[in-house]
């Protein structure tokens, strides 16, 4: 029983955001400072973007990133994990699959960068997510409690903008008021973000989540520490069988079967699906084409663009 709630230990932990507000109202008054918080467009200058199924983590000194932020979660969560002695932050974008592993991951990666800082806590913060009709929501922020409930170190839930939390209901439909959050690594500042430039290789990336193969379920860390460089890969997934009727498809037809939410979904989501598309359609096997040597991918940081430019490593 690890998860720390208003500073104590729960005996039980909160599988909704229901059952948390029951015992403690007072994180709804944490998501309203959130919510009225106004929201940044963040630019691709120091930006580490983490895009569904990544994770990275990152120091207040890493002289290659000023903000780790993610976006366009509807159904899903964008959980972060802090330390707040070292100011180490991890960040990821959970869709529900590979949640356990990727909670473990996360306090581990902090928990190694933090090494040196004696004081301190591990802090833990969810936003994202709506009341949507299907509960995706509702299921994922439970297996996400869950999954660091049952780690083995303590950590404080300091924020959990998720689901009714999270919801407009005006206008008719349910719809989530944050689908993006950005942080400032050195303040140690969470805010609500979009960011128009989601960083290289993004068909690639997004490419696993639309095919299967062992590697579409896992959350990856995309960020290097050691050498402070972006590492996307190496990785394969299969084939997909109808990519070319798909193309074909209208973008309604796309957006209503490729989305779990799709009255909720940003104006760039079927642009974006096309190009993922068309990238596995040139890249059926990209463990031939893409990563041909069986090596990451790396970018490092411009000095002069603040942006991520790529290095053979």
């Amino acid at each position: 029983m690890v998860v720390v709630l208003n500073g104590v230990l729960a005996d039980e932990c909160p599988t909704s955001v229901r059952a948390l507000l029951a015992t403690h109202p007072g994180y709804r008054d944490a998501a309203a400072q959130l919510l009225a918080a106004a929201a940044r467009v963040v630019g691709p200058a120091g930006l580490l973007y983490v895009a569904q199924r990544e994770l990275a983590a990152v120091v207040p000194h890493d002289k290659n990133v000023n903000i780790i932020g993610s976006d366009d979660a509807t159904s899903c969560i964008i959980v972060v994990v802090r330390h707040s002695g070292s100011g180490a932050v991890a960040l990821a974008h959970f869709d529900g699959s590979g949640t356990a592993e990727a909670a473990s991951a996360m306090v581990a990666r902090v928990q190694q960068l933090a090494v040196g800082y004696p004081e301190g806590r591990l802090e833990l913060q969810l936003v994202g997510g709506f009341t949507d009709p299907h509960r995706y929501s509702d299921e994922l922020f439970a297996n996400i409690m869950l999954s660091f409930h049952r780690l083995t170190v303590e950590i404080d839930l300091t924020l959990a903008c998720c689901c009714e939390l999270n919801t407009a209901l005006g206008g008719g439909s349910p719809a989530p008021l944050v689908t993006g959050v950005g942080v400032d690594i050195r303040a140690g500042d969470l805010f609500p973000a979009t960011f128009p430039d989601k960083g290289p290789e993004l068909p690639l990336r997004e490419a696993r989540m639309i095919t299967g193969g062992p590697h579409s379920a896992q959350v990856l860390d995309i960020y290097d520490n050691a050498v402070g460089m972006l590492r996307i890969g190496p990785f394969n997934y299969d084939p997909l069988r109808g990519v070319d009727l798909w193309l074909e498809q209208s973008d309604d037809f796309i957006l209503q079967h490729l989305s779990t939410t799709p009255a909720v979904e940003p104006p760039h989501f079927v642009h974006n699906i096309r190009v993922t598309l068309k990238f596995i359609q040139q890249h059926p096997f990209p463990a031939v084409t893409v990563f041909p040597d069986n090596r990451p991918h790396y970018y490092r940081r411009d000095e002069q663009t603040g942006c991520w430019v790529p290095i053979r490593f």
